[in-house]
């Protein structure tokens, strides 16, 4: 070796080699070719805050907007297709829970994507597939069963998954003290969504605004792609390139597949989900058909949103100081009790405030989910692969649950509302006591009660 020669030109004493040869082994440390190959993680040096950390969470609320928000206001177009005999209630409810499952579902690949570097690719193919099924659907006949399923249920919902799980997964590169806090914010895009798109499309496809079906869903076309299109602009990301990324350890699928927390909180939140949405789908179909004022039908999905924007933050902020799962587990119980008060909301007054309460607990809990799988992660590389994991189970839940409600419930003039309220409120329960011992093996593991 040259070394070897050059300590030799020095010295020719057996001891003063040993020391030239430990500080030589010292050096290729110091190397910037050796530091490349073993990258610290990004828990080293979290911002916690700056510039383009807001960027970040801005550009999810953004992206939570458009999708989540969408999605969530299913029930407008669930009235509106079931009044112009598009099909029965339960097939028509297929469409929006394919859209909501879909938009996590697609979030396992999108999640590993992630995790390799491929954020601005997957915002660009999901905003360029989103924004086109939308107006798709504008050219679609609502007769035309089909039409509407391909646009809305599979494009809308492709589209929307491959990016809100990155963009949810991009908080936790950027925030850890105020990780939850940062994701309530994300989450709450999706009710101020929920807020806007079902006024709008109330009014514009059948309001005293009204311009038709076509014209009012190329009115939020062209919002979301407004909106989508500065949340591009905005988001970077901080993990490392492709080439860099290859020389870390990759997250394993099948080690966080054989872990008991995670199995046992994501099964809960499977059984939460199957029951949350039922109000959200049905509600506004309640109002119609019990003889209630129909204005206020047309604003109740936008009232329920407006609930759940506090609590889509509150909690979050609670979470930050006591853990997640602590603030997940009361807010779900909470929520599957409220399901069983539906059976005496049968005025004003009842609706107004039951959909304010429930609006804002399902709320609450929607923003806490990303927190909770945020937790279940040892660390910031494997957030993507965590949520994805997660969302892609819970999707399935999102696919199922309003459909079982809507077969539940009947069709036509036969209308049996206490199967799908019981259904809901059960299941919600129950997912919550498989969540408490997810808690309970999380806390063996992590050794602290604030999870």
């Amino acid at each position: 070796m040259s070394t070897t020669g050059s300590l030799d030109d020095h010295t020719t004493t057996n001891s003063v080699q040993l020391d030239q040869l430990d500080t030589a082994k010292t050096l290729p440390k110091e190397r910037p070719d050796i530091e490349a190959a073993t990258p610290r993680s990004l828990d080293d040096d979290t911002p916690d805050g700056g510039l383009r950390a807001w960027c970040a969470t801005l550009g999810g609320a953004l992206i939570s907007f458009c999708t989540f928000g969408y999605a969530s206001s299913f029930g407008v177009y669930q009235d509106y297709y079931v009044l112009a005999g598009t099909s029965t209630s339960s097939n028509i409810s297929w469409i929006g829970s394919l859209q909501l499952m879909l938009l996590f579902f697609v979030g396992l690949p999108a999640g590993r994507l992630f995790d390799a570097g491929y954020l601005h690719s997957l915002l660009f193919i999901g905003s360029i597939l989103f924004v086109f099924c939308i107006f798709m659907l504008s050219l679609a006949d609502p007769t035309k069963y089909y039409q509407i399923l391909l646009a809305q249920g599979i494009g809308m919902g492709v589209g929307g998954g491959f990016m809100l799980v990155p963009a949810l997964s991009l908080q936790g590169h950027y925030w850890k003290k105020h990780r939850s806090m940062a994701l309530g914010l994300v989450v709450c895009g999706s009710g101020s969504g929920g807020i806007v798109y079902p006024i709008m499309l109330n009014r514009l496809i059948s309001g005293s605004d009204a311009v038709g079906f076509a014209w009012g869903v190329r009115a939020s076309g062209f919002l979301t792609l407004g909106l989508l299109t500065i949340a591009q602009l905005i988001m970077r990301t901080r993990m490392p390139g492709p080439k860099q990324r290859s020389k870390q350890e990759k997250p394993s699928v099948v080690a966080v597949l054989m872990d008991p927390p995670f199995v046992l909180t994501v099964f809960g939140v499977f059984l939460v989900y199957w029951g949350l949405f039922m109000p959200y789908f049905y509600l506004q179909l309640w109002l119609n058909l019990h003889g209630l004022n129909p204005t206020l039908a047309f604003y109740t999905l936008a009232i329920l949103n407006a609930g759940s924007i506090p609590g889509r933050v509150i909690p979050n902020m609670l979470a930050d100081r006591f853990g997640a799962l602590n603030a997940a587990i009361p807010v779900s119980l909470i929520m599957g009790a409220l399901v069983f008060v539906m059976f005496g909301v049968t005025n004003t007054p009842a609706i107004i405030i039951f959909s304010i309460l429930y609006g804002f607990f399902s709320g609450a809990y929607i923003a806490l989910v990303p927190s909770v799988l945020a937790v279940l992660a040892s660390r910031t590389e494997e957030l993507g692969i965590r949520m994805g994991l997660g969302y892609f189970f819970v999707s399935f839940a999102m696919l199922t649950g309003t459909p079982i409600d809507g077969a539940l419930l009947g069709q036509g003039s036969v209308l049996y509302w206490p199967k799908p309220i019981v259904f809901s409120g059960v299941v919600m329960i129950v997912g919550t006591g498989f969540t408490c011992v997810g808690r309970h093996f999380l806390v063996r593991v992590k050794g602290t009660q604030w999870t």
